[in-house]
């Protein structure tokens, strides 16, 4: 369980692979919402998954793993991530 009173974090992370059309962002959607983080998963031009994800970082730290995981649908070749300390102001986890 992470510290909902923790510092909060921005993870943003390019997700690489066979990760369209397989149903990754939704996917990626329920995850974000059991760990209680914010954000959205939207499909790139270049096939990639773009996932910003805002909460404490153990959180965002669980979700990033979880993305490159086994568990996630299609294919995950690698996942480049970025942390920020610049929280914006999102409500709920989308799909775009």
């Amino acid at each position: 369980m992470t510290d909902p009173a923790g510092p909060q974090v921005r993870l943003t992370a390019w997700v690489h692979g066979r990760v369209q059309g397989v149903g990754f962002r939704w996917w990626t959607r329920s995850r974000a919402l059991e760990l209680g983080l914010t954000g959205y998963a939207k499909n790139q031009a270049d096939g990639r998954v773009l996932v910003v994800a805002q909460g404490p970082r153990a959180a965002c730290q669980d979700l990033l793993e979880l993305l490159g995981s086994d568990s996630s649908p299609g294919q995950v070749d690698t996942v480049i991530s970025d942390w920020s300390e610049n929280v914006e102001s999102l409500t709920g986890f989308h799909e775009r």
